[in-house]
């Protein structure tokens, strides 16, 4: 990294989202030098996360903000640091996180937990904590653009605090190491921190998106003895079979409940464990109904935008069904993302699995459209 540039403003390229569903507009911006607790990050690569597709559509009427730079999966180096910043310095490989670890608050000193008082996810936050404001601008008008999630990856150089920032081993490739920013690290964690899944268990997975798939390839993992993969889309079963998932289902092709075929398949009982990928109530309840009862555990990990509550009534927790949600799949990021690296550096995950798609930065519309119309796990794109 040319140190010339530490201290000083750079102008770089960045994807900026103008209005909801309007196609990124490939923009030169302003990216200000960290502040203090701050990171600044030269962006290698980046991809799209059903996240950043909700948000751009604007599905959520109150996390609206424009002009917005959208993206949390990502990886690069350390361009500079700020004031009070320790254990990063300028070259370091790192990865973003949308959820933070100060490693000070009552949060993150509780083992229980894997949020962070400051800089947990928050879809809301569009500023920097130090001062309020931006660290973006328009190169012209100088206005400011709002941030996302704690990153903001859809640019050439990012400003991120560095709570949300992951040092990993330099030997590692940064390309695979952008799939732990989010999907891989959600998936894989609810299966082994979240569930704590079993040798010998069964799962249901409903979704079989990057998210689902890291569920199937840490169940697998685990030694689970059977895992159902649920979806609509039939092209999803080769690759979530090469992930370990041993039984498919599409639900348009039964004559009965998703749940009712999961029971049989598993000799009545249901699964120990299901997880609801998809963001859907409808399938959130049928997930819950394939789990055994007096043990079977739902974890939650679709996003759910609208306001309507849990399709459940009170007295069906009396059997002993449990229903729980994973944030980041229950890793405190950056004290323990870096040994998940490890793990799937030694094979534990193949994390070249899914990459289903690579694209230049410039194409970036293209890759919404991939994620959008299901044709694509992750996008890899090079900056």
């Amino acid at each position: 990294m040319e140190s010339t540039t530490v201290g000083k403003v750079i102008t770089c390229k960045a994807a900026v989202a103008w209005g909801p569903g309007e196609p990124l507009v490939m923009e030169k911006i302003l990216v200000d030098p960290p502040q203090k607790m701050e990171v600044r990050i030269k962006v290698l690569f980046t991809s799209v996360c059903h996240s950043d597709l909700s948000a751009w559509k604007g599905e959520n009427e109150s996390q609206r903000a424009y002009p917005r730079i959208f993206g949390h999966e990502a990886s690069g180096i350390v361009e500079s640091v700020g004031e009070g910043v320790t254990g990063l310095k300028e070259g370091d490989h790192v990865i973003p996180i949308f959820n933070g670890e100060c490693g000070e608050c009552e949060y993150c000193k509780c083992e229980r937990t894997n949020m962070c008082r400051d800089y947990g996810v928050n879809p809301m936050k569009k500023v920097m904590i130090a001062d309020g404001k931006c660290r973006f601008w328009t190169k012209e008008k100088r206005e400011p653009i709002f941030h996302f999630l704690n990153t903001s990856t859809f640019s050439e150089f990012t400003v991120i605090e560095s709570a949300c920032v992951v040092k990993v081993d330099p030997d590692f490739p940064l390309n695979k190491m952008t799939m732990l920013s989010c999907g891989v690290t959600t998936g894989v964690g609810a299966a082994w921190k979240t569930a704590d899944v079993k040798a010998r268990s069964t799962v249901a997975i409903f979704g079989l998106g990057s998210v689902g798939l890291a569920v199937a390839a840490g169940a697998h993992a685990r030694g689970a003895s059977k895992i159902i993969g649920v979806d609509i889309n039939p092209a999803k079963f080769v690759k979530a079979q090469a992930l370990g998932v041993t039984d498919c289902i599409n639900p348009k092709e039964l004559e009965t409940a998703s749940h009712e075929e999961i029971k049989r398949l598993t000799g009545g009982g249901g699964v120990d464990y299901s997880f609801e990928c998809t963001g859907n109530l409808a399938v959130l309840r049928e997930a819950f109904l394939s789990t055994h009862l007096g043990w079977g555990l739902t974890v939650l990990l679709g996003v759910h935008p609208g306001p309507k509550t849990l399709p459940l009534h009170p007295m069906e927790l009396f059997n002993g069904q449990r229903i729980t949600g994973s944030v980041f799949g229950g890793f405190k990021g950056r004290t323990q993302i870096a040994g998940l690296a490890e793990e799937c550096m030694r094979g534990v995950v193949n994390l070249d699995e899914f990459i289903s798609h690579e694209l230049p930065f410039e194409k970036i519309n293209e890759a919404f459209q991939l994620l959008q119309g299901g044709e694509s796990l992750r996008c890899l794109m090079h900056l």
